[in-house]
């Protein structure tokens, strides 16, 4: 005990340790652990550090070079202290008022093992962690690169029994070692404001959890939630954050898929995978005027809104407890402050490629305790179509329609590749292909030369990235079951009479005959009625594909019954919050 606190004291200053005979040990212990901190952050290769603490309430933040003299960056501090207080002296006796007593700052060092350091030391080495900076009376404990959250943030909606995730950001640190404690207000309270960084509410607060995501119950409606998570690497702790939520509000009651979470409750084992393949409606289509009016009339307007239909979204990905996600029409802004931080919680992974000259994109997410990601190899098919010599034989054939071709290169369709690796045993990869080709319902020849270029990319990556690895095949195809596109990847094989080839008109009609650059591939749904179904229309446009040879599919989570769909007349609605349907399967991989 006594060599603990020995050790404890040498990080005091030497006139800490010039104490009283009455001041004990145990007392001058206490004393360091109740200095403030003063945070400093000091990376190599980077010309600047900085200065953070905080004094009589006020915060001080300084940046100075890592190379210039210790003794110039303390009397910086000194002489900005000084003229603060100045200027709060003067603002004072204008106002008429007389100026408290200020403590005078007569000097500022810096200690390291109860020596002061030499004002020639340099920055970068002179702020160690666990020296003592001495700023007049007061006292602060330098930690260095401490564990800090660059960004944290609770969602602006939060409803009741869904899952809320915080927004965070970490340097310094792990997310997985950080603490996070959950708060409920005992008084409901009416505000609406935006979630807000807190610091010492005066309002009293119960415990309600702990853990990184917090699911509120029904009771909680009205109540605002408070968040208190502490940065965290190992054993080193940061500077602690406080969040403050918006109320809490009801949620819509059962949803479409609280049922098919019944066959999702336990996580596949191994050696199967489950896959997750959605298109969740971008916010950039969802809050046009023609998706308000013409697409989507039905549905009430604020379950059009973004932040309503993202707590329906986590809530519903998170229950698949799936292995693969491969989402469509995914926001750039949704997948950074809103998927990334809650399928993180969940323990996933993700990447993300936008479309050509567009703001929402295809993302893919994977179970990082069972996948990790090799190598990525997404394509522009318009690009890539010209580019790469090997579609120059699509591309000749194509020539012969010169107003096709103008209208395909024209697209900014991509083509989002990864290649995984199972992490239990090495060597063992799968490649995940997920894609969201062309829209328009007459544009059957744009989507079967956007197919083609796609299995001839992923036939060159599976050959020369991970040979013998798996195909899934995942995406919004927009293509019907007796398209050209599922004949292409049925039967690896469409004929030049296929009706596609006209579907734009004569002007841009084209004949041949399209071969797939892979064995033909299995529907792991088969051919639904639908999976996708607003009011003037319904049809099956979603798809997960496999190689039959290498993977079977083990379990298909039902789709959502009619009825379920049919609700509020159709999708998306207050219930479920796109206008396509998830495709969920467990699918065994062969050994």
């Amino acid at each position: 005990m006594f060599n603990c606190l020995s050790a404890a004291l040498t990080l005091l200053p030497r006139r800490l340790l010039l104490v009283s005979s009455t001041r004990t040990l145990t007392g001058a212990c206490r004393l360091l652990g109740r200095m403030n901190p003063a945070v400093v952050r000091c990376l190599p290769g980077e010309p600047k550090l900085t200065i953070s603490f905080s004094l009589y309430g006020s915060h001080k933040h300084m940046m100075r070079d890592q190379d210039e003299p210790l003794g110039k960056a303390l009397a910086r501090i000194s002489h900005g202290l000084n003229k603060s207080q100045g200027k709060a002296k003067k603002s004072k006796k204008k106002k008429g008022e007389t100026p408290g007593e200020a403590p005078v700052l007569t000097a500022v060092k810096l200690y390291y093992n109860g020596e002061e350091v030499s004002g020639m030391s340099l920055n970068s080495e002179a702020w160690r962690d666990g020296a003592v900076l001495e700023v007049g009376d007061v006292e602060y404990s330098v930690r260095r690169n401490t564990p800090t959250f660059t960004n944290a943030e609770l969602p602006a909606s939060l409803l009741a029994e869904f899952p809320v995730c915080p927004n965070l950001e970490i340097e310094f640190g792990n997310l997985e070692d950080c603490e996070f404690t959950w708060y409920r207000e005992n008084a409901p309270n009416t505000s609406t404001e935006a979630a807000v960084e807190v610091e010492g509410q005066d309002s009293e607060w119960t415990q309600v959890g702990c853990g990184r995501v917090h699911v509120p119950s029904i009771q909680d409606i009205g109540y605002r939630l408070k968040l208190r998570c502490t940065p965290k690497d190992g054993g080193r702790s940061g500077l602690p954050k406080e969040l403050l939520s918006t109320a809490i509000e009801a949620g819509p009651g059962v949803c479409t898929f609280d049922n098919r979470h019944a066959y999702t409750l336990k996580a596949a084992e191994w050696p199967s995978v489950r896959v997750v393949s959605y298109n969740i409606l971008a916010d950039t289509y969802a809050q046009t005027e023609l998706s308000k009016t013409v697409l989507y009339p039905y549905c009430a307007p604020y379950a059009l809104q973004l932040d309503y239909r993202q707590n329906l979204i986590k809530k519903e990905l998170a229950g698949y407890h799936a292995d693969i996600i491969c989402l469509q029409e995914v926001d750039k802004g949704v997948f950074v402050n809103s998927l990334t931080p809650a399928l993180d919680a969940f323990g996933l992974d993700g990447v993300f490629r936008t479309k050509d000259r567009q703001h929402e994109g295809l993302a893919t997410f994977y179970r990082r305790s069972k996948l990790k990601l090799l190598s990525s190899h997404n394509i522009s098919l318009s690009e890539a179509l010209t580019s790469d010599t090997i579609h120059s034989a699509l591309l000749e054939n194509l020539s012969a329609s010169t107003a096709l071709k103008q209208n395909i290169l024209k697209r900014s369709t991509v083509l989002q590749v990864s290649v995984l690796e199972d992490v239990t045993k090495p060597g063992r990869k799968v490649c995940v292909a997920n894609t969201h080709l062309y829209w328009l319902p007459k544009g059957g020849s744009i989507r079967l030369v956007q197919m083609g270029v796609a299995l001839q990319h992923l036939n060159h990556v599976i050959n020369e990235v991970a040979p013998g690895a798996p195909l899934i095949f995942c995406g919004d195809f927009n293509s019907h079951p007796d398209s050209g596109v599922f004949q292409l990847l049925s039967e690896a094989l469409v004929p030049l009479q296929h009706a596609d080839w006209s579907s734009l008109g004569p002007e841009e009609s084209c004949s041949m005959e399209l071969l797939s650059a892979l064995p033909p591939l299995l529907s792991a749904y088969g051919q639904p009625a639908y999976t996708n179904y607003v009011g003037g229309f319904h049809g099956c446009l979603d798809y997960i594909f496999i190689q039959p040879d290498s993977m079977q599919v083990e379990q298909v989570i039902p789709l959502p019954s009619h009825q379920e769909v049919t609700t509020y007349e159709a999708l998306p609605s207050v219930a479920h919050p796109s206008d396509h349907i998830a495709l969920i399967c467990d699918l065994r991989w062969n050994p």
